[in-house]
């Protein structure tokens, strides 16, 4: 235990890292799919992805699952702690198969394949959101709340909902 600070002080690094590519790609995402026209633009912005992903994002995954994994096996008696442990696990979960999911897209749209739409990216873009308020309730609390947990998620609904009924606005 005598090494679980600087273990934690990485893992929170790390997690600061990947989640600044969960935010960010799929903003590019957007200004790739509103720019696909523009082939000097999408151009630039495909290396733009793939850096982030491939030497930001992905290893800050990878550091995070294992630096958090190394805690779990040193804080023995986490998973006896409360359900709030495995409601976070289960964000992680999610945050980890939304983070491979921005690789598939990603390789969609250097191949110019993909078929999806800004407002569906921006949409999309709200999700680490809604887990990283999650996570961060449930390890500081140390509990689950179920209304908490259900207002978070209608409220992500709602801005869903706003997303996808806004109405094109090309000024700035």
């Amino acid at each position: 235990m005598e090494y679980y600070t600087w273990i934690l002080s990485f893992h929170i690094v790390a997690v600061m890292s990947w989640m600044s590519m969960l935010f960010y790609l799929p903003r590019l995402f957007v200004y790739h799919v509103e720019n696909k026209q523009v082939h000097a633009y999408t151009n630039i912005i495909k290396i733009q992805e793939y850096k982030l992903y491939a030497y930001i994002g992905n290893p800050a995954m990878y550091a995070s699952v294992v630096s958090g994994a190394i805690m779990l096996y040193l804080n023995e008696g986490i998973f006896t702690s409360g359900p709030w442990i495995h409601a976070k696990l289960f964000a992680v979960f999610l945050m980890i198969l939304y983070s491979l999911s921005l690789n598939h897209y990603r390789k969609e749209l250097q191949n110019n394949t993909c078929e999806k739409s800004s407002k569906f990216f921006r949409a999309y873009n709200e999700l680490p959101t809604l887990l990283a308020i999650l996570i961060v309730t449930y390890v500081i609390v140390k509990a689950v709340s179920f209304i908490f947990t259900a207002i978070m998620l209608l409220l992500f609904i709602f801005t869903i909902y706003k997303i996808f009924t806004k109405k094109e606005n090309n000024e700035l």
